[in-house]
C-alpha cells in the first residue's frame, strides 16, 4: 500500500520517474539524449541515460543492417528478418527489465553495454 504521507514532488521520486521515461523503448532515447546534451542529473542518472543511448544505437544499427541484408540477399531474407525480430523483441524486454530494476531501486547495469556507455562523455 502506498504511503499517503510521502511527497509526490520529492526530488528522488522525480528522478525515478525520469528514469522510467528514459527507459521507454524507442521514444525514451530522445529525452535521454537531451539530458546527456544538457549534462543534467547526478552520476546514476547520467549512467542510465548513457546506457539507454547505447542500447538504442545498438538496436537501430542492428535493425537497419539486418533489414538491408534481407533486401540484398533473397536467400537469406527469412533468417535475417527473424533475427531482426528477435533483436527488436530483446530490446523491448531489456528495457522492461531495466524498468523493473528502477522500480526495485536496484542499479542499472548491463554487461558490455554499461561499460561502453561509461566511455561516452
Amino acid at each position: 500500500m502506498p504511503n499517503l504521507n510521502s511527497d509526490p514532488f520529492d526530488p528522488y521520486e522525480l528522478k525515478r520517474i525520469r528514469l522510467f521515461v528514459y527507459l521507454v523503448p524507442v521514444i525514451g532515447v530522445f529525452p535521454a539524449i537531451w539530458a546527456l546534451y544538457r549534462r543534467k542529473g547526478d552520476r546514476r542518472e547520467r549512467a542510465a541515460t548513457r546506457l539507454v543511448v547505447v542500447l538504442a544505437l545498438a538496436w537501430v544499427v542492428s535493425y537497419f543492417s539486418l533489414a538491408a541484408g534481407a533486401q540484398s540477399a533473397e536467400s537469406l531474407a527469412m533468417p535475417l528478418m527473424l533475427t531482426s525480430s528477435v533483436i527488436t523483441s530483446s530490446y523491448f524486454v531489456i528495457n522492461l527489465w531495466l524498468m523493473l530494476r528502477v522500480w526495485q531501486r536496484k542499479p542499472l547495469r548491463l554487461p558490455g553495454f554499461s561499460e561502453l556507455g561509461d566511455r561516452l562523455p
